[in-house]
């Protein structure tokens, strides 16, 4: 427990930031898994559509200061990467 009442009060603030940070990190979670559950299905369509959406949820989340700019950068860089190793070992031609 925290001694002096300024780090009482942080403790209490840092509680609300976490309830209300929760939703959002909860949400870039699950359309970040969505869109890697789809490049893996190998399906095209889906994938594109789901990796958009998981680069706005990232988007989002980094406007209201939940998570760090190049924290999303680096996870719609991967994304994104992945993405287009699925689409380039589809369209090449098999030998």
């Amino acid at each position: 427990m925290a001694n002096t009442k300024s780090a009482q009060k942080a403790t209490r603030v840092q509680a609300k930031k976490t309830e209300r940070n929760k939703p959002v990190r909860s949400s870039v979670r699950t359309a970040v898994t969505k869109a890697r559950n789809l490049i893996e299905q190998k399906d095209m369509d889906a994938a594109k559509a789901a990796v958009g959406e998981a680069a706005t949820a990232l988007d989002k989340a980094t406007r209201k200061g939940v998570i760090h700019p190049n924290n999303a950068a680096r996870r719609k860089s991967r994304l994104v990467k992945q993405l287009n190793a699925m689409l380039s070992e589809k369209s090449s031609p098999k030998n």
